[in-house]
């Protein structure tokens, strides 16, 4: 029996998973839940049958990140992660191939690859900032366009007027927010004037969720309605949407925690600015060829190729991880100049 070839060029889990003491390589957050917030998710769940399978378009949670935004719960769905919500964004639409913007995020690739799913690239330009014609120019035959803002791996945001171009075409936009909440703009209130609009979130990364596995979009009901009619049923577990619907009665502890990590990220980017670029997320992109010296250090950070080669993605983390990462970053800076 053979197995079937994939994607042979990808290979999305290759980060290693050692026992490093500080790790800075997942973009998760460095804060874990306090165990008063804890509490109150274990409340949530003694009210819960675990026998039961969980709502089958897990309403309790669209409810709650409905109320969040003001908004439907028609205009709400939620996945296991938001792969799984790109998972099948990749072929909900109509369309030859879909249209990525690298370097960004390489799941859309590894989906729409998975799915047979041609894809064409429309690279960012010198400054990382997307290119709305040249986008509308390949949108017209595409299924859905893909645009991170912030981008991951970069940091930036994208601009709202390069967007709209896309937005313009008809074409269907999935707008990635992972990390919206670190750059304080979204542009989520635009999928009342554009019903092509899908708006990616996460608890992953500002909510420190990233172990429940819990993402949602916003869009138009239309696109609800078609994502549930192919989506698989009961993806989204009862503790999953107990966590939810916990953490968003505390935005302010969320907020307080961003504004932490805010701070730390521009302490780095501070002490590097001559190889770092500026970040609207949680994470820095350094012009730093130091991924094997930090890993010699017990530091583990994203190391990049392709048009990054040479680069490293630095999550932020806790004051003394920083603290840790400063130190051995300018320890290579000296060898390298010595060597």
């Amino acid at each position: 029996m053979r197995v079937r070839e994939l994607v042979k060029s990808f290979e999305p889990y290759r980060v290693e998973e050692g026992d490093y003491p500080v790790r800075l390589d997942k973009n998760e957050s460095p804060y874990d839940l306090p165990n008063w917030v804890k509490e109150e998710i274990f409340e949530e769940l003694r009210e819960l049958s675990f026998n039961r399978y969980p709502h089958i378009t897990s309403m309790p949670a669209r409810e709650a990140i409905a109320d969040f935004y003001g908004l439907s719960p028609e205009n709400v769905a939620v996945g296991n992660g938001g792969d799984e919500l790109i998972r099948y964004l990749v072929r909900l639409f109509e369309g030859g191939y879909v249209v990525t913007t690298p370097p960004t995020f390489s799941m859309y690739y590894f989906y729409a690859k998975l799915n047979g799913i041609p894809v064409l690239e429309v690279p960012l330009r010198e400054d990382f900032t997307i290119d709305g014609d040249a986008i509308a120019e390949k949108a017209g035959n595409a299924s859905a366009v893909f645009i991170a803002s912030p981008n991951n791996p970069t940091g930036n945001l994208q601009p709202e007027e390069e967007i709209v171009k896309v937005l313009d075409t008809g074409t269907a936009v999935v707008l990635d927010e992972a990390y919206a909440e670190f750059a304080g703009k979204t542009l989520w209130r635009l999928i009342e004037e554009y019903p092509n609009l899908i708006v990616l979130r996460t608890f992953s990364k500002a909510f420190s969720l990233a172990g429940v596995r819990a993402g949602y979009l916003l869009a138009n009901g239309e696109i609800v309605d078609a994502l549930y009619r192919v989506k698989s049923p009961f993806s989204v577990g009862v503790m999953t949407m107990a966590a939810v619907k916990v953490v968003l009665r505390h935005y302010d502890l969320v907020e307080r925690r961003v504004a932490k990590i805010i701070g730390e990220r521009e302490r780095i980017r501070r002490a590097f600015r001559e190889f770092t670029y500026p970040s609207d997320a949680n994470f820095l992109l350094m012009r730093l060829n130091a991924y094997e010296f930090l890993l010699g250090k017990g530091i583990a950070v994203r190391k990049l190729a392709g048009r990054l080669d040479g680069h490293i993605r630095v999550t932020v983390g806790r004051k003394w991880e920083n603290r840790k990462l400063i130190e051995a970053l300018r320890e290579f800076l000296e060898v390298r100049e010595c060597g």
